[in-house]
């Protein structure tokens, strides 16, 4: 049997990403790129200094271990054990990957079956729709519905079938800056653990939160031996360029996933680990200082999109800030965000990409403020033409 065409129907109606569409858009106009997130600076200059090193030194120049550096995989436990008092055994436990995506990729490949169900927050990443494509399996989406962007655990729960197999968690959540509380994610656990389900974490945004706090759900009761928890370098130290990501998750379940990476990427980023392992040793003044700079960020261009006429929620993590074009007489974002370069040379992303139901995130539109702070005074000083 040929499977391309069977992989082409699982992937239908994919396609090119918006963050490429939108990127070529913001390059061909000159416009602000507010669109996909990524820094427009680099992070800790001794951070960089460690992979020049690396470099130079031939640490990491040929393949590198399967399942990462010693290193970096020592590091990573040390990371949860320092800010979660999680344990986890460097050996068997820990998993590097090419990036977040890679890791979920991975996943969703490893522990799934043909006609497995996903639910998953709507909306949702959008790497999401295509791993669980890939995988076979059957995304079912849970909507979070402005203005608060909470899952309605009533409707989580009428969701569960006897094929429900993972239940895939973001916080905190890309797009919306939603962050679980401590009651539901143990409201969560208990449906996983009532249910035997797995549980897979991304959890690429754990430092930049700013109002409650990011604990994981592999920390609460019967969780540890049932969740893949998924995080990586890029967001939080700003070399998104690198792509280091990792798996922490119990034996069996690091096993699993490792035995679908290996024939994904098989290594990389082999000199970046090892600076990726002195990034996850910082101080506590590295993070709490970036967490300061992001929130201050954060205003400036909520602000900018409030002068200018959005409705914007503000985002309780993250980098992104989802706002609704209503205000400004605009139902469809696709359309307003495809206009926006030629109309003020701002680059934003339609949040109905991230929607299997793309009439419920059809008034939204995400910005993204990891930017420099002259860049995002710029953009809201364009942005406000729209009022005018």
């Amino acid at each position: 049997m040929n499977a391309r065409p069977l992989l082409n129907r699982r992937l239908d109606g994919l396609g090119t990403t918006i963050f490429a569409e939108m990127s070529a858009l913001a390059t061909s106009t000159g416009a602000i790129n507010l669109g996909q997130g990524f820094p427009d600076t680099d992070g800790p200059e001794e951070i960089r200094e460690a992979a020049v090193r690396a470099l130079r030194d031939g640490r990491g120049n040929q393949y590198p271990p399967g399942p990462g550096i010693p290193e970096l995989r020592s590091a990573i436990c040390d990371h949860q054990r320092r800010f979660y008092d999680l344990s986890f055994d460097p050996d068997t436990e820990v998993l590097v990957t090419a990036g977040a995506t890679e890791a979920i990729a991975a996943a969703m490949l490893a522990l799934l079956e043909p006609g497995d169900e996903v639910i998953a927050f709507e909306p949702f990443y959008d790497s999401y729709a295509a791993c669980i494509a890939m995988a076979g399996a059957k995304r079912v989406p849970l909507t979070l519905r402005a203005p608060s962007f909470r899952p309605d655990l009533d409707e989580l729960r009428a969701k569960i079938t006897p094929r429900t197999r993972i239940l895939l968690l973001n916080t905190p959540h890309n797009p919306t800056g939603m962050v679980l509380t401590t009651e539901e994610q143990s409201a969560v656990a208990a449906i996983a653990v009532e249910h035997d389900l797995l549980v897979v974490t991304d959890e690429v945004y754990e430092h930049l939160v700013y109002e409650g706090v990011h604990r994981p759900i592999a920390a609460l009761p019967g969780m540890r031996e049932r969740t893949v928890s998924i995080s990586s370098a890029g967001k939080t130290f700003s070399f998104t360029g690198w792509k280091v990501g990792w798996v922490t998750a119990s034996p069996e379940l690091t096993s699993a996933v490792r035995s679908a990476k290996q024939y994904l990427t098989y290594v990389s980023a082999g000199p970046f680990q090892y600076a990726v392992a002195e990034a996850l040793r910082l101080p506590d003044s590295y993070y709490d200082g970036f967490r300061a700079d992001m929130r201050t960020k954060r205003e400036l261009l909520a602000g900018g999109l409030e002068e200018a006429g959005f409705k914007v929620f503000r985002p309780a993590g993250t980098y992104f800030i989802t706002t609704d074009i209503r205000p400004l007489g605009e139902t469809d974002g696709f359309a307003f965000c495809r206009a926006l370069p030629e109309r003020c040379g701002v680059v934003a992303i339609p949040n109905a990409v991230f929607y299997d139901h793309r009439e419920a995130g059809a008034p939204f539109v995400r910005f993204a403020f990891c930017k420099r702070t002259g860049v995002l005074e710029e953009a809201a000083s364009r942005l406000k033409t729209l009022a005018a």
